[in-house]
């Protein structure tokens, strides 16, 4: 096989780890609206917690992201 398929196949497995981040934010904010419905009182600070978690979660995801496209391109 050619070298560039190799490329293709990490960049194929790059999209696993946004998948990842996507099912992660989609988690965060499922056991935010859970524990809002629970206490609505501690909404602020359960908010504040979930936006840095979804915040590094996503961080993750934009960083496969930028892996995938050196791969390709580099």
């Amino acid at each position: 096989m050619d070298s560039s398929v190799y490329k293709f196949i990490g960049v194929g497995l790059m999209a696993m780890g946004m998948l990842g981040a996507a099912i992660g934010v989609g988690n965060i904010f499922a056991a935010l609206m859970n524990g809002i419905a629970r206490n609505p009182s501690a909404t602020g600070k359960m908010q504040l917690s979930a936006y840095v978690g979804a915040a590094l979660v996503e961080a993750m995801g934009l960083f496969a992201f930028v892996i995938a496209m050196l791969l390709i391109f580099l």
